[in-house]
């Protein structure tokens, strides 16, 4: 029987069902563990962090996390006396790593509800940028409906890790010139992806952080529809440059795409968007290219960008192409028709708008966590 591959988030939630019996909070809750796990085949080791070495607790919780890696993740490990012990004073203060630090921006593309093409539009612009000659990443950070490994024909491809300045970091897979790293490639494609929100925040922080994303100009994050614990692990993780916010004509995607660019320009979260896209923005028959039949309202994302005072990025049409081309592997954007063109001149404004705010607007920063 195959092993289940070890990962620290395997780890981290086995811990959260460990409690600190002072004041009964888990310990992941508490900070408790320090920032040195390492995981050697089925060894793993990494050390807890107590107030003070007096900590009456300190055997308890020890042997507590032990029996919940061995109850939770799997009875083989070897992680008994691997657990260190480091109380607050003797923890050596180092700089804080940025995240990301080859790339120069960080670009979300948002809606507040799913079925509107946001993945489609990702994508495309992804690799309209990489056509435009920019240095271009891409996040599939909708955890729970991955799509990207299959718009970019690499559904099979297999991940692995080389060693980067003694830090083990996730290769991601590229084509059409834009590096790719998605929940996708992790788990079995024909299941569900059934995690509580913690899982899905650890999974995704792990493809930001120990991914070698190397020297980017743009970093597309594919985000998930709506409003949920990902975007705050996003904004929590890094600081994004700005949102693109992806919506159909139809009144119920606009009111939800209000929803969602309210909330990152909440003074709280206060990234900066970029603009607005309206997908599907009429039907266009395949052999007739010339006409328009607006089947979802007509020029609802563009009333709603002036309504807001941002900017109408493009308005995409609905063709046929553009969906084929998905689910064959080779996004639209690699065409040079009507459609190629569109979303050509939609990387030409994102370039634009970026440039704009980023002579306007100083850097944006991470939304800072309050710790115990």
């Amino acid at each position: 029987m195959t092993q289940q591959t070890l990962y620290p988030n395997l780890i981290i939630d086995a811990l959260r069902t460990v409690r600190y019996p002072g004041n009964g909070k888990n310990i992941v809750e508490l900070n408790m563990i320090a920032d040195d796990m390492r995981i050697n085949g089925r060894r793993v080791e990494f050390s807890l962090i107590f107030e003070k070495p007096t900590d009456p607790f300190i055997k308890s919780v020890v042997k507590s996390a032990e029996a919940a890696i061995l109850t939770h993740v799997a009875s083989d490990i070897d992680i008994k006396g691997n657990i260190k012990v480091q109380t607050i004073k003797e923890i050596p203060q180092k700089p804080v790593a940025k995240v990301l630090p080859g790339v120069k921006n960080i670009i979300g593309v948002s809606s507040g509800k799913g079925g509107v093409g946001k993945s489609t539009i990702a994508a495309n612009l992804a690799v309209s940028l990489a056509r435009l000659g920019f240095k271009v990443g891409l996040l599939d950070a909708d955890i729970f409906g991955p799509s990207m490994p299959k718009m970019f024909g690499v559904e099979d491809q297999q991940l692995y890790m080389h060693e980067v300045d003694g830090q083990d970091l996730i290769v991601p897979a590229e084509n059409f010139g834009v590096k790719l790293l998605s929940i996708g490639f992790m788990v079995d494609r024909n299941k569900p992806v059934l995690w509580r929100g913690s899982m899905a925040s650890n999974a995704l922080n792990q493809l930001i952080t120990q991914g070698d994303w190397g020297e980017l100009d743009y970093f597309i994050i594919d985000m998930p529809p709506g409003t949920s614990d990902i975007h705050l692990t996003l904004v929590q993780t890094l600081g994004i440059t700005g949102v693109v916010v992806v919506s159909t004509p139809q009144e119920v995607a606009l009111a939800d795409a209000r929803k969602g660019i309210a909330m990152f320009m909440d003074p709280k979260v206060n990234v900066p968007v970029l603009g607005l896209v309206e997908n599907m923005a009429w039907f266009t028959p395949l052999r007739h290219p010339d006409e328009k039949y607006f089947l979802f309202g007509k020029n609802g994302a563009k009333h709603l960008a002036e309504e807001l005072g941002v900017t109408l990025l493009a308005q995409i049409p609905l063709v046929e192409d553009i969906c084929s081309h998905a689910d064959s592997g080779a996004p639209i954007a690699l065409s040079d028709n009507i459609e190629g063109a569109a979303f050509l001149q939609l990387a030409g404004a994102v370039r634009d708008e970026v440039n704009r705010r980023n002579k306007e607007l100083p850097p944006t920063k991470k939304v800072e966590v309050t710790k115990r």
